[in-house]
């Protein structure tokens, strides 16, 4: 069944100069039942305005955008908008669900009137419609996304509360077709596993921007990509897309040399002719015209690299020593030392709110330690990429942006480039360079605020976040320089791909205790023992200038020196583990079932049904004796 259909859309915007720009011309797809497609595309290609049009949200030039009568559509945007007076509760229960309305008006009356006699009339209905299970499935969802004080107003949230607000909104709802744009911003590694276990187990058609390419081949089994005005599909995960593409590009390249050769023919044979127009074939004047367009087509090889000449080091980088940080009585970082050494690659890894932000302020110095010291080494220079956006003059242009940092940049090898080549290396043509900063997507506003960052030659970089908004080409670009940087590198990032291609460690913060722990190896490492209370003795360190030993640690209490395990629990500990390997090998052949079901012309509904039915329990059971194993290998650990 065919749930949306776009015909014939077409998009265009006046910048600020008065010149139109097109993001796309005439493009027609549709989205059927069970379709989990991802749209990918290079900053400012109009992935974004796309989904606003399809959600009714913007209005396009020409074309429609057609919803199948009956489905119902959810959207997540970028930026939610919200009303001045609304609460958490109240945005997320505003809805034309019925069972959704029975709940909000019971919680209302529960918490304002409970003695009210409606409440049991209400109790009734909500019985009938087996609405009790929905309040569970609401509450977990929203617990998922670390969302608790529902009464708290929206106006209060950051901009990431906001957005895992609309989140859940869009989940609860339960639509036929869920429209996600750059869902995994602003999400801690753990809740991106969670979303990306739902999406996969739910069987709704699913329209979704996002750069995590882990997400991307896990969750999608079709993927859109929109490049120059243009759409480009392809059946299958991320992997097979970037296969596809590369075939793509190189027929049209060679379509395009073909043509480049063929009117050079055509432009020798169009001087030599009279100048009346009226005495050439017609048609042949007709072809060297279209020849000419077919020539002049862009092909985007996305092969550009990005090198810069870093700063020399000295032996002494950077030092903490006892570092501690509280606030409101509550501690962030507690008596954490570590010494930096040449070429040191940290990954940094904690829930929202464990303090990871407050340390990289604190090691640049724009925050004071309560005790403890940090020193630099005379020679350490810091690039610091920080979440919060960088604020440019309605009126700058690109290039002047670039040109307050440098005018020429020293790549290294004697050689320079200026400052219009290197927007050039981070994606940005010619014709952009005297754009305003104002007619920017926000993807491009980022991308300028990094390259601003990395062109200052540091080499100490700390990125905080900086795959956020980011597109896949770039994203390519900035790990292949930073696999070449020389420099140390500290990284914050949900993208569990990026941060295992780059970190050598991990920091993880710990949200209760301000304990920070120091673990040999990237994400993927870390995630395959579960738990950081699990991993080996390995883990602990005799080096002085390390971390503090587990015993110093103050999150060490008396009561976790429990008694040694029986036997029965060693029996225990073992076979769970077994059964929770087998467990998961379970969830990924149902999740390649759901997938195979899903692709097919007729897909089988009620086997959809079933098998997503399936999934989520075994997640569960996954879940449960995970828990239960946890326990019994800190019992292991400490026997």
């Amino acid at each position: 069944m065919i749930y949306l259909s776009v015909e014939s859309l077409s998009k265009h915007y006046l910048t600020t100069e008065g010149r139109e720009k097109f993001l796309f011309q005439d493009i027609s797809f549709g989205i059927e039942q069970g379709q989990k497609i991802a749209l990918v595309g290079i900053n400012g290609s109009g992935k974004s305005t796309l989904m606003k049009i399809i959600a009714g949200h913007e209005v396009a030039d020409s074309g429609e955008v057609v919803l199948s009568q009956g489905v119902q559509m959810a959207y997540a945007e970028q930026q939610p908008q919200f009303g001045s007076a609304d609460t958490i509760i109240s945005f997320i229960y505003d809805s034309n669900d019925p069972t959704l309305a029975l709940l909000k008006e019971y919680r209302r009356l529960l918490h304002h009137n409970p003695a009210n006699e409606q409440l049991a009339d209400l109790i009734q209905q909500i019985d009938s419609r087996h609405a009790w299970d929905y309040e569970s499935q609401i509450e977990q969802i929203l617990g998922q996304l670390g969302i608790y004080d529902l009464d708290q107003p929206v106006a209060r949230l950051s901009g990431g509360q906001r957005k895992r607000v609309a989140l859940a909104k869009a989940l609860i709802e339960k639509p036929d077709l869920l429209i996600l744009d750059e869902p995994t911003n602003h999400l801690d590694l753990a809740t991106i596993e969670w979303l990306e276990n739902y999406l996969s187990a739910q069987n709704m058609a699913l329209l979704l921007v996002t750069h995590d390419r882990y997400f991307l081949e896990r969750v999608t089994n079709q993927i859109i990509e929109l490049d120059q005005g243009q759409i480009f599909r392809y059946q299958g995960n991320y992997a097979y897309f970037l296969e596809k593409k590369a075939e793509r590009i190189a027929q049209q390249q060679a379509s395009v040399d073909k043509a480049q050769n063929l009117l050079r023919k055509e432009l020798d044979w169009m001087r030599r002719q009279p100048k009346a127009r009226g005495t050439k074939a017609k048609y042949r004047v007709e072809a060297f015209y279209d020849l000419q367009d077919q020539a002049s087509q862009k092909v985007d090889q996305a092969t550009t690299e990005l090198s810069m000449q870093g700063r020399r080091q000295g032996k002494k980088i950077l030092e903490i020593e006892h570092l501690r940080k509280s606030y409101d009585g509550k501690s962030i970082i507690e008596d954490f030392s570590y010494v930096f050494r040449r070429k040191d690659r940290v990954g940094i890894i904690g829930p929202n709110g464990s303090g990871k932000t407050t340390f990289l302020n604190l090691i640049t110095q724009q925050l004071e330690p309560e005790k403890g010291t940090i020193e630099l080494g005379s020679t350490t220079a810091f690039g610091y990429y920080t979440q919060q956006e960088i604020t440019f003059s309605d009126d700058q242009r690109m290039i002047d942006v670039v040109k307050e940092v440098a005018e020429v940049i020293d790549i290294g090898r004697g050689q320079v480039i200026t400052a219009s080549q290197l927007l050039q290396r981070f994606q940005f043509p010619t014709d952009m360079h005297y754009q305003r900063v104002q007619d920017l997507s926000g993807g491009e506003k980022r991308r300028l605020q990094l390259l601003r960052v990395l062109m200052q030659n540091p080499n100490f970089l700390i990125l905080d976040e900086p795959t956020n908004d980011l597109d896949l080409i770039t994203l390519n670009i900035l790990e292949d320089f930073l696999l070449q940087f020389d420099g140390c590198l500290i990284l914050v990032t949900h993208d569990r791909y990026f941060m295992d291609r780059l970190v050598d460690h991990l920091f993880v913060f710990h949200q209760d205790s301000g304990l920070i722990r120091d673990f040999p190896g990237n994400y993927t490492d870390y995630r395959s023992i579960k738990s950081d209370s699990s991993t080996p003795d390995s883990r602990k360190k005799t080096d002085s200038q390390s971390l503090p030993k587990e015993k110093n640690s103050p999150a060490k209490t008396e009561n976790t020196k429990s008694r040694k395990p029986s036997y029965r629990e060693k029996r225990e500990y073992e076979q769970l583990e077994q059964e929770i390997t087998q467990l998961e090998e379970t969830k990924e052949n149902l999740t390649t079932q759901l997938a195979e079901l899903s692709s097919t012309t007729q897909p089988d509904h009620q086997a959809l049904t079933e098998t997503s039915q399936q999934i989520q329990q075994v997640t569960e059971e996954i879940n449960t004796k995970t828990d239960r194993w946890l326990e019994l290998a800190e019992r292991m650990e400490q026997s």
